[in-house]
């Protein structure tokens, strides 16, 4: 695999400057894969996991979707070939580095694990230190569009760099949770797709035409939703739409649908995987990411 070196990366991204006045090319480089989110305070550094990339190969190149230049992390088994090919969606405080100690984990489970910063264009998540400013600023105003076609773009890189675009799955946390739902029925490449308490209604805008319950009937592939009991933020009622709305679609004949499942942590409230917050549930982490390879597993993709 050959990543951008850093000199390919600086001409390509355009010259803008953030308003405190850092250049744009330096901050994207820093906001990829590397540190915590300010939002995502406090961090618990006895919790937060640092698996080593000892026997893989790990980098922050870029790939362009409409003469954009998108920066990503990426880590996969070294030296090996025709990989199964997992996107990892980031949380809504973007690539930083429990993503990209995620993509490790799935590495060292044999996948080339890739996760595009769906930002880029917008603005650097890492910068902010309030989440309802980050909301304002920078998240809402992401199209769904742009991330499609990013994550299409995430699928081809890796097909010309080791790996095995006919095995493609997607995985996703938070913010990243609902545009997995999302992928899953927009792309015809993927094979199983992992949802860690995404949203799945909500209110549509321009931006945001469809939600998870919206494409029940268009998913592609099966999908496995795993979500907490006590999440404040996504109520349970939600999570039964949801099934309502799979077992229509599966009833109408979508084999995706009616062989999707989800599993709630009774006890777990929203983000029970970030290791490095106060809402990380080990044992419901660990379980959940074992269920995530077996699904991936037994759906074809490795």
């Amino acid at each position: 695999m050959h990543p951008v070196i850093e000199s390919d990366f600086d001409s390509l991204l355009p010259g803008k400057t953030t308003e405190n006045g850092t250049d744009r090319r330096t901050a994207l480089k820093v906001a990829v894969g590397v540190g915590y989110a300010a939002t995502a305070m406090p961090i618990m550094a006895q919790t937060a996991i640092k698996t080593p990339d000892t026997g893989l190969v790990t980098g922050t190149p870029v790939f362009e979707v409409e003469n954009y230049p998108v920066p990503f992390f990426y880590a996969a088994p070294a030296g090996k070939k025709n990989l199964p090919i997992v996107l990892v969606v980031q949380e809504i405080f973007g690539v930083h580095e429990y993503i990209a100690d995620t993509c490790r984990r799935f590495a060292k489970a044999g996948y080339l694990a890739i996760a595009p910063d769906l930002y880029a264009r917008q603005g650097d998540a890492k910068g902010y230190k309030e989440i309802a400013k980050l909301m304002a600023e920078v998240v809402s105003k992401v199209p769904d569009a742009q991330v499609m076609a990013d994550l299409d773009a995430a699928v081809q890189w890796a097909g010309k760099n080791g790996g095995n675009t006919k095995k493609v799955a997607v995985t996703g946390f938070c913010w990243g949770g609902r545009i997995t739902w999302l992928y899953a029925a927009h792309s015809k490449a993927v094979k199983a797709g992992v949802a860690w308490y995404g949203r799945l209604v909500g209110a549509s805008s321009a931006l945001t035409p469809k939600h998870p319950v919206d494409l029940a009937a268009s998913l592609n592939a099966p999908m496995l939703g795993l979500y907490g009991g006590e999440d404040a933020g996504i109520p349970l009622t939600t999570v039964n739409q949801m099934k309502d709305a799979l077992a229509d679609a599966g009833a109408k004949g979508n084999k995706a649908a009616k062989a999707s499942e989800f599993v709630v942590y009774r006890t777990a409230p929203h983000a029970f995987h970030a290791d490095y917050r106060p809402s990380y549930r080990k044992d419901d982490a660990e379980d959940g990411f074992k269920r995530a390879l077996a699904w991936f597993k037994a759906n074809g993709v490795s």
